[in-house]
């Protein structure tokens, strides 16, 4: 979009350029959503987002996916070793094993918090006191989100919490602002492990995706505006393209390290997160992913609590597996009836979480957005975090209460000393939750067998919702929940996770959405169950509870993200259950086909409420009930007409003036080929580029020919490619000077080495839908029009093509005149 030229102070402190007037046509905004001045970038994103329904003012520009193709760019390509793959492939393993160290890092403290904070008050569980367990558990879970909260609010530049919206918008094209900043990194991670270790319902996944995403920009670009570094290596990947690739797999990576799922995550990347994709990037994310899931198993083989358990580089299953499922079952055709069911109940519930996550968001937006201070504005955010773990730790502390103590089997004790699984599931504390002490008897084959009782609810609830999925997707296990339990946890964790998703933390979703799908998943199984009685023959072994639990996490998972592929994947490395695999698939494939038919993904559905500009694979464009055909438009009815050009020799005082007047972006430059011809389109050059060198005040000439003109000593590309003005009021002085000092009347620019000559144009009849998939697949940031003499008439840029504008020009064409059907 557009860098704008007058001042404006945000929450942070920092200046940004705003533009203080447009005087004329604005290639970025159009005129129906026009505002003044004081309104942020944001506001533009989306004409159609109202002021109650918008976060707090964040800018958002657009990115050119390529760098500009001007002469000073290829002398410094020239200057670059070409072909060389060995420092992108060295990048690619250091990003993967710093992700990989990251996500071990962040299990590890997630999980010694949680039993630190349980293990506080187990002595109060043991005596049946819950109230001072309450109080315990609620001081420290507290505690953890005052930190938490703060963090993302006070601490972060951006001032709230940032995820996978952010990231799936910026690899599409838009800019977001202090996105991959050190402070947003660090802030992400404290809040991260410390709302989950807190109690809240939700998970570390969503912002592990921004922190590989961060690591991978950071490793790759070696600078940072904040720290003040900016190191002299690896300087050919700092580009846009470059860029945005090591942030692709640095996302990918994010998704391998927290599920040890290193296919699930670079097939993730694809189907979700990268809008630009080919086979060369594929392979660098699969390598990425792979170092990651590698790094994170071999810290975790023999590191538990930080403590060293030795065995260094033996990887057990049930420690890499998240979810291990160690007794696979033999299928049924039968069994694709419930999975059906499943999948349509999933596509159901996964389109209410997104509706009423999305309400909830609005609500929240409108409260606070309502709130004139920024200071109180934050500390509202804060408390609304805090009344969640209120009311997350009532109902996980009390609840149970009300809960029988339920047998779980008769167990030998020289089982307990030897199986690990059953230790590590039932010696437990939390689940016995004030049951009785396990007793011990003597059986007639003369072997002590003890007795262990377990609270069905606190299983299901006061545990973390990894070990809550664990049990559930436990095969053998028919009637260790019951309706009850399983009913009151669905209900609880439905409603209280779709309110904590959205609030002041930094907080993922996938947990609640596989934690949500295996209780239903589990509900349907029992009924089956209760139907059929427990099957222990071959062909009737498919009725478990802890398969349909899979499914239905799975479903659900499916119903909230839409995801197909690469959740397909990620359920099989997560569970190792092949056996199920065309089940998951089918329950899948049924949850996303009913989902979609009642309203679009949470990802997308966030992205429209965050007012981030996105462009979708194609466009869907609609007029009344009737869906449009762009292949009947061309590209003059969507482009702005009336365009701003410069000239390969351009006046100072004139350029200055025009970016004082002007918030364009960039601008098409023109130049006749003989002096009795019209102008022509000659390239583009960005406001950025313009406003660099404008600081260079050395490389002004007086008037002459233009021979002796062009033979100056131009700038080099690194002087003039900056992704922000190093010195914003000095340039702001330099243009009022240009401007009223009657010497730069007389002196001139010469743009011809810095402008992009290989930017992109279309004649104006070229097919409008043709327009959006060239504008979209080699991410454009402004689209040129030309007529058949290759004379500017308009330009495009991603305004133009969002889904309300682009519905606005439609009709307004429609209502002036029959679609153009070609020319």
């Amino acid at each position: 979009m557009s860098l704008f030229s007058c001042t404006r102070h945000v929450d942070d402190g920092e200046e940004e350029m705003l533009m203080a007037e447009d005087h004329g046509p604005d290639l970025i905004h159009p005129h129906d959503f026009r505002r003044p001045c004081s309104i942020s970038r944001s506001d533009l994103a989306y004409g159609h987002c109202k002021e109650d329904e918008r976060e707090q003012p964040v800018a958002h520009e657009s990115l050119d996916y390529l760098p500009s193709h001007s002469r000073v760019y290829k002398k410094w390509l020239q200057e670059k070793a070409y072909r060389k793959e060995w420092d992108r492939w060295l990048l690619m393993g250091l990003i993967g094993t710093a992700v990989g160290m990251l996500g071990f890092l962040t299990h590890q403290i997630i999980d010694s918090l949680i039993t630190l904070k349980w293990d506080l008050v187990e002595n109060y569980l043991k005596d049946g006191n819950f109230h001072l367990t309450w109080v315990c558990v609620l001081g420290t879970g507290l505690a953890m989100i005052l930190v938490s909260s703060s963090s993302v609010l006070f601490f972060c530049p951006a001032g709230s919490p940032s995820g996978l919206p952010e990231i799936i918008g910026y690899l599409n094209g838009t800019s977001i602002q202090h996105l991959f900043n050190i402070k947003t990194f660090l802030g992400t991670f404290v809040s991260c492990v410390l709302a989950v270790a807190a109690g809240l319902f939700c998970g570390p996944e969503g912002p592990m995706v921004h922190l590989g995403a961060i690591l991978g920009c950071g490793l790759s670009q070696l600078q940072s505006d904040t720290l003040g570094i900016h190191l002299p290596f690896f300087t050919r990947f700092q580009n846009s393209a470059d860029k945005r690739s090591f942030i692709t797999v640095g996302a990918g990576a994010g998704i391998a390290s927290v599920f040890r799922a290193p296919i699930g995550g670079l097939l993730f990347t694809l189907e979700e997160v990268s809008s630009f994709w080919n086979i060369r990037l594929a392979w660098q994310t699969f390598f990425c992913c792979l170092m990651a899931t590698f790094t994170t198993d071999l810290l975790s083989s023999s590191l538990y609590g930080f403590v060293y358990r030795g065995h260094f580089g033996f990887f057990e299953a049930e420690k890499r597996i998240l979810f291990w499922v160690k007794n696979l079952l033999d299928m049924h055709v039968l069994a694709f009836i419930p999975t059906i069911l499943l999948g349509m109940l999933g596509g159901l519930l996964g389109a209410l979480f997104v509706s009423l996550n999305i309400k909830i968001n609005k609500l929240r937006m409108r409260f606070f957005n309502s709130i004139p201070k920024s200071s109180v504005r934050k500390t509202s955010k804060l408390l609304e975090t805090m009344l969640i773990l209120v009311c997350t730790t009532t109902v996980t502390v009390y609840l149970p209460y009300f809960f029988p103590c339920t047998p779980v089997m008769n167990v030998r004790d020289g089982q307990l000393r030897n199986n690990s699984e059953i230790r590590n599931l039932f010696k437990r504390e939390i689940s016995e939750y004030g049951c009785s002490p396990s007793t011990s008897r003597i059986g007639p084959d003369g072997v002590r067998y003890s007795n262990r009782t377990f609270n069905q609810a606190a299983a299901l609830l006061v545990e973390n919702g990894k070990q809550g999925i664990t049990y559930l997707f436990k095969r053998g296990t028919h009637e260790e929940f019951g309706y009850t339990s399983l009913c009151t946890a669905l209900a609880f964790y439905f409603i209280l996770s779709c309110w904590t998703a959205g609030s002041a933390v930094a907080s993922g979703l996938v947990i609640p959405m596989l934690y949500t799908g295996a209780l239903y998943g589990r509900i349907i199984g029992l009924i089956l169950v209760s139907i059929f009685g427990v099957q222990t023959n071959e062909y009737g072994a498919w009725i478990d509870p802890g398969l349909f639990a899979a499914i239905g996490a799975a479903s659900f998972f499916s119903g909230v993200s839409r995801l197909t592929i690469s959740l397909t994947v990620i359920m099989v490395e997560i569970t190792n259950d092949v056996q199920s695999l065309l089940l998951i698939m089918l329950a899948v494939m049924v949850a996303k086909m009913v989902g979609d038919f009642f309203n679009a993904s949470l990802y997308s559905s966030l992205l429209r409420l965050k007012c981030i500009p996105y462009l979708d694979v194609e466009p869907f464009v609609h007029h009344g009930k009737k869906w449009l055909n762009l292949e009947l438009f061309s590209a003059r009815d969507v482009m702005e007409p009336h365009v701003r050009v410069l000239h390969l020799k351009e006046n100072i005082a004139s350029l200055a003036q025009l970016l004082a007047s002007t918030s364009h972006g960039g601008f098409p430059v023109v130049c006749r080929p003989k002096p009795d011809h019209a102008e022509v389109f000659q390239g583009t050059i960005k406001r950025l580029e313009l406003c660099m060198l404008l600081e260079n005040e050395h490389i002004f000439e007086p008037e002459t020919n233009y021979e002796s003109f062009s033979s100056s000593h131009p700038l080099s590309y690194e002087k003039i490619t900056v992704e922000k003005l190093p010195n914003l009021s000095r340039l702001t002085m330099l243009l009022n000077r240009y401007t009223t000092d009657p010497r730069y009347q007389q002196l001139f620019i010469n743009l011809e080495p810095y402008i992009n000559k290989s930017a992109m144009s279309v004649q104006a009849h070229f097919s409008l839908q043709r327009t959006y998939i060239i504008f979209r697949t080699l991410g454009l940031r402004h689209l040129t029009v030309v007529d058949p003499q290759n004379r500017v008439v308009g330009v495009i840029t991603r305004k133009d093509l969002m889904p309300f504008p682009l519905e606005e020009r439609l009709r307004l064409q429609l209502a002036s005149q029959s679609p153009d059907t070609g020319e």
